[in-house]
């Protein structure tokens, strides 16, 4: 009989619990990736592109900044990076295997129409083959990415003119 009430016991605490424990289930969002900062991250590809923004001293250029992390064991390259109705030079940035890059080093000016604020779609191209579509934010060239934008609207804020946006600018229209 005791044997029977401890089994029943047993049964009952396992019925009720089970739901309460499956409830939860297996994907919470801890366990998925998360940067809180103002660009734009990619894990899709051998290469991963972190922190992808757009620096812009004035309407309509500015400097493509990110960071790029290569998982593989072999060397890759950047080789373009391209965007609807956009001009971006781009010189071959070699990523070593195991290796990190920071494209802020690399001067990748662009021009086109956009203005701070605006997210663009660009496409990272390498030379494995490789291609990462992103969703890259336009940025000020203030705060945290002051002096990263080195395009020639860098030269027209220095030059005073009124093009260039003003970190007040920035501020007034909710920050980046």
């Amino acid at each position: 009989m005791l044997l029977r009430r401890k089994f029943a016991f047993a049964v009952c605490a396992t019925a009720l619990t089970a739901p309460v424990l499956s409830s939860c289930g297996f994907n919470y969002a801890t366990d998925q990736p998360y940067t809180p900062a103002a660009g734009t991250n990619d894990h899709s590809a051998t290469v991963k592109v972190l922190n992808a923004v757009i620096v812009s001293g004035q309407s309509g250029s500015g400097t493509f900044v990110a960071g790029l992390s290569n998982s593989g064991s072999e060397a890759a390259s950047l080789t373009d990076v391209v965007g609807e109705g956009l001009t971006i030079e781009v010189e071959p940035v070699e990523i070593p295997a195991g290796g990190f890059v920071n494209l802020a080093d690399s001067d990748l000016h662009v021009a086109g129409e956009f203005e701070a604020g605006e997210v663009l779609d660009l496409r990272v191209v390498l030379d494995n083959g490789e291609e990462v579509e992103l969703e890259v934010p336009v940025v000020t060239n203030c705060d945290e990415f002051e002096g990263y934008d080195t395009s020639a609207s860098a030269e027209t804020e220095a030059a005073g003119e009124d093009a260039a946006y003003s970190c007040e600018y920035a501020e007034s229209e909710g920050g980046h």
